[in-house]
């Protein structure tokens, strides 16, 4: 669309579609014309949720730009969770890391690996539920989807793991069940082979805010099982080598 962009107005029109729990196509949204107006209209939406966790997910866009935004609801439980299911909703098996000391934007040398991991006081397994309310989520325009929190509709924190399983997850044998059904059966898989690279492109993005990856924020990591449809309500069981979480999607 060519309507000037108002972020104020497509945090608005995201809240409304959510709270329906209704999708609209790319095509009918005023698109952010860059990453600033995106970020603009994602905290608008933050607000307008009411969300106060220090909990984000980290990813990079199809340009390589690395960007975060919040899990909400956020649910920090061992079992027993609940998180609301919607239509479309897709589920992914994750790795989190909490931050025990800061890592402040940087103007010279570059956070390392082994910086980044220093940096990290807890390592756990989690759950991130998604449904983006533009129809195409962000295969069209991913700075839109960006606005839209990058689809997250929900986080559960499981059980805390080895600080190792940052370097070892990636094919620890992974079992989930939905709703008695078997969704992933296979070798744990991050998009990028090791599960810090999009968290260590983010902190040395210096255009993030000065308030990013403070000690005590807790930073999900991306996918271990792909995005799976659920198409019902129900319990998710997951096991990854030992560790388990468990936690239910259910309807409103």
């Amino acid at each position: 669309m060519t309507d000037t962009f108002d972020p104020r107005a497509l945090a608005t029109r995201l809240h409304g579609l959510h709270q329906a729990v209704r999708q609209e196509a790319t095509s009918t949204f005023a698109v952010p014309a860059d990453l600033h107006q995106a970020m603009e209209a994602q905290n608008l939406l933050a607000a307008a949720d009411g969300i106060s966790s220090n909990a984000w997910k980290v990813t990079v866009s199809q340009q390589g730009q690395a960007v975060t935004a919040p899990l909400y609801p956020y649910v920090e439980a061992l079992s027993g969770a609940d998180i609301p299911w919607h239509p479309g909703l897709k589920f992914e098996t994750e790795i989190a890391v909490r931050l025990g000391k800061d890592l402040p934007v940087r103007s010279g040398t570059p956070y390392s690996r082994a910086d980044v991991v220093e940096a990290i006081a807890t390592v756990h397994l989690g759950a991130e539920l998604l449904v983006s309310a533009i129809k195409e989520s962000g295969s069209v325009s991913f700075l839109l989807f960006l606005a839209d929190r990058l689809g997250n509709s929900g986080y559960v924190l499981g059980p805390q793991l080895d600080k190792g399983a940052v370097d070892t997850a990636g094919g620890t044998p992974l079992t989930v069940i939905h709703a008695g059904r078997t969704i992933y059966d296979g070798p744990a898989q991050h998009p990028r082979g090791d599960v810090l690279t999009w968290l260590v492109d983010y902190a040395n993005d210096g255009l993030r805010p000065e308030t990013s990856l403070k000690s005590g924020a807790l930073i999900t990591t991306g996918t271990l099982s792909g995005a799976v449809e659920l198409p019902e309500p129900g319990e998710i069981d997951i096991l990854l080598g030992g560790d388990r979480l468990r936690f239910s999607v259910s309807k409103d």
